[in-house]
C-alpha cells in the first residue's frame, strides 16, 4: 500500500471542507493547481496583512513585516513586500537556463517568479508571488513540498489596504527602502550562498 501511495504521488491537502488532489512529482503542476486557486483562507495575521499557513508549517516569529516559519526541518523566510504593493509596482522576470529551475509567474493579474538555484549538496529556493517572498534553502529531496508549501502561503497573503496606508502616513517606511532590496531580481551572487548556507547551519544546529 505504502508503494502505491509513493508511485501515485498524490497529497490531499484539506482547506476548509475542500479536498484538493495535487501532483506533487511536477513544479509546474503543483505551481498551476495551487496559483489558480481563490482562497480566502487565513490563520495567521501580521501588520496589515493576512495568510494561510498550510498544518505541516508551524510559525516561529516577527521580525517587523519578515516572518520565520518551519517545516520537517527546514526554515522558511517569508518577507511582506508592502512597499511594492502601496506602489502596485511590477515584476520583471526572465527565466534562466543555468539554474534548477526558474519560471516567471503571472496568473490572475498577481506576479512572481519561482527560481531554484543548487547550492553545494542544497538548494535555495526563491519564490516571489502575489507582493511577498519566500526563501528557504532546502535538500533536493525537500523541494516539491516546499514549493507547496509556499505556494499556499504566498496564494493566500491578503493586505489591509487602510492600515498599509496609515503605515505610510506614519512614515513607518522611512529608512527602510534599503530593506526591499531583497525583492530584485538581480541579486544573486556568492555573498548569498554564503549567507544561506550559515543560516542553514545556525537554524540547523549543526
Amino acid at each position: 500500500m505504502k508503494k502505491l501511495i509513493l508511485l501515485l504521488s498524490i497529497t490531499i491537502f484539506l482547506t476548509g471542507c475542500t479536498i484538493v488532489r495535487i501532483d506533487t512529482s511536477n513544479i509546474d503542476n503543483i505551481l498551476s493547481v495551487v496559483l489558480s486557486k481563490d482562497n480566502n483562507l487565513y490563520n495567521q495575521v501580521g501588520k496589515g496583512y493576512k495568510y494561510y499557513i498550510p498544518r505541516a508549517v508551524s510559525y516561529v516569529d516577527t521580525n517587523g513585516l519578515n516572518e520565520k516559519l518551519y517545516s520537517s526541518g527546514n526554515y522558511y523566510y517569508l518577507y511582506i513586500d508592502a512597499l511594492n504593493y502601496y506602489y502596485q509596482k511590477e515584476v520583471v522576470y526572465t527565466a534562466k537556463d543555468d539554474v534548477y529551475y526558474s519560471k516567471a509567474i503571472d496568473n490572475n493579474d498577481k506576479q512572481g517568479y519561482l527560481e531554484i538555484t543548487k547550492q553545494d549538496d542544497l538548494y535555495f529556493i526563491e519564490f516571489m508571488y502575489n507582493y511577498a517572498k519566500i526563501e528557504t534553502l532546502v535538500k533536493k529531496s525537500d523541494i516539491n513540498t516546499t514549493v507547496l508549501n509556499a505556494s499556499y502561503i504566498l496564494s493566500t497573503v491578503k493586505f489591509n489596504n487602510s492600515v498599509i496606508e496609515l503605515m505610510f502616513n506614519d512614515d513607518y517606511f522611512t529608512g527602510r527602502e534599503k530593506q526591499y532590496d531583497i525583492f530584485s531580481t538581480n541579486n544573486k551572487n556568492t555573498t548569498l550562498s554564503k549567507k544561506w548556507l550559515e543560516v542553514y547551519e545556525e537554524d540547523s544546529g549543526n
